[in-house]
């Protein structure tokens, strides 16, 4: 009997070690499988995660409207987890980004003297989740992950447009434009121009090898045809100005700091000469090329009506979002005079003026701010700081939004392209000093114990 019971427990010692060696090698093989967070939320190393999460949220800047909320529930899937991820690397001195988020704060408590305060609140919750997306994607993907993310989501988006293609009949200026899968030709020529522009700084810029070459001409071909067949005059003109800075940028590259700042200055002075010839007859020789002319197809009569309903509530505007009402006596008379059949997705085409309707001087004098202060800071990087190519780029996507903040609300509506590049451009402007995470660390300090 004594035997048998020895007998059992050394039995049993031996499953207990087994048991034991079978856990420890589970755990090893999980540790083997874990992901590691820099391919997450690492811009050196995100680009895989960050090139699909650009392209997720292009297909749903473009096509939100035709395929539903699902397209939404993507966008927010591939940019909010990251925060569980590191959320130490990802909210450390955010504040340092005050200026949005003034602008989003002012945003959202526009709801308590809006006209219509169930609209503000919604609307305003999804531009402050879109500005926490952009600054997301600002603190883990560079500026060659969002450039190549770009263009892969672009050239899918204008493909399924030319295969609907649309055709749309504009009644103000009596002519047929394409459209494709989106509601206006403006949208679209939007979304092309940004195709040519990504391409040519991304060639000239940031490709690795020739094969970027043949990657990237399908797409520089299908943005630009489909950018003529849209016959966008406001897209077709902002390219050349976008990328005339980039050129002019690129060259500042070999010149010392002291004669960049005489190129800066001498260029500052050009455009003011081309400012003033511009409107003071050259204007509407471009406008009449487009087919166009100095009313800008109803644009600055809309400006006025903006104008003057701004002056009903001048200091803090009417509320986020909620002029376009349906059942508002003002916004249903100028659907009526523009032909605006859907009764939405109208505006004033200027994003100043759609600013201070809906929020007033406060709002307006915020959203400029953001938009100056972007434009200006990553010109000044390059002009007084050390020359980066990614500055370059960033400088003419915010070249390109200026221009067309004149005509278009880019930037000033949730889940748009232009908004999403207008705050991924200024978060990359504060330099942060993000402490080393402790994966990183244990990463670095491998080497050392092997060497010792």
């Amino acid at each position: 009997m004594v035997y048998i019971a020895l007998h059992n427990g050394s039995i049993s010692r031996i499953m207990a070690r087994r048991r034991i060696g079978i856990e420890l090698h589970g755990r090893e093989f999980a540790t083997e499988m874990k992901i590691p967070k820099s391919l997450l939320v690492d811009p050196e190393k995100s680009t895989v995660y960050g090139t699909f999460a650009v392209a997720i949220s292009v297909w749903a800047f473009s096509y939100s409207s035709v395929f539903g909320q699902i397209l939404i529930l993507a966008y927010y899937a591939v940019w909010l987890p990251l925060i569980l991820v590191d959320y130490r690397r990802l909210l450390r001195h955010a504040s340092s980004a005050w200026l949005p988020l003034a602008f989003a704060f002012y945003v959202c408590l526009s709801v308590f003297w809006s006209d219509a305060p169930g609209i503000t609140l919604r609307t305003a919750i999804q531009y402050c989740s879109h500005i926490a997306c952009a600054y997301i994607a600002a603190r883990t993907v560079s500026i060659r992950t969002l450039t190549i993310g770009s263009l892969i989501g672009i050239f899918v988006v204008l493909l399924y447009s030319l295969k609907v293609g649309s055709y749309s009949y504009d009644m103000l200026d009596g002519t047929y434009n394409f459209v494709g899968a989106f509601s206006s030709k403006n949208q679209i020529g939007f979304v092309a121009s940004l195709g040519i522009y990504f391409c040519i700084v991304f060639l000239v810029f940031l490709r690795r090898g020739r094969t970027s070459l043949f990657l990237t001409a399908p797409v520089l071909v299908l943005s630009a045809y489909l950018l003529v067949m849209a016959h966008s005059a406001t897209s077709t003109a902002s390219i050349p100005a976008a990328l005339a800075l980039v050129a002019l940028l690129a060259m500042a590259k070999k010149l010392s700091l002291s004669y960049r700042r005489v190129i800066f200055l001498v260029g500052a002075c050009g455009l003011a000469a081309v400012t003033v010839v511009a409107f003071a007859g050259l204007l509407d020789f471009i406008l009449g090329a487009f087919g166009k002319d100095s009313t800008l197809t109803g644009r600055t009569y809309l400006w006025e009506q903006g104008w003057d309903a701004a002056q009903q509530a001048p200091i803090l505007g009417v509320g986020y979002a909620a002029y376009w009402v349906q059942g508002f006596a003002e916004a249903e008379r100028l659907w009526n005079e523009f032909y605006i059949t859907t009764r939405s997705g109208f505006h004033f085409h200027n994003t100043y003026i759609e600013a201070l309707v809906e929020l007033g001087y406060v709002g307006a004098t915020l959203m400029s701010l953001i938009i100056v202060r972007t434009l200006w800071g990553h010109i000044s990087a390059l002009i007084f700081r050390t020359w980066q190519a990614e500055s370059v780029i960033l400088a003419g996507v915010m070249v390109l939004l200026f221009i067309r903040s004149f005509v278009e609300i880019d930037t000033f509506n949730p889940y748009i392209m232009g908004s999403f590049l207008l705050y991924y451009s200024y978060f990359k402007l504060v330099r942060v000093p993000v402490a080393r995470p402790r994966w990183a660390a244990a990463n670095l300090a491998e080497p050392e114990t092997a060497r010792g």
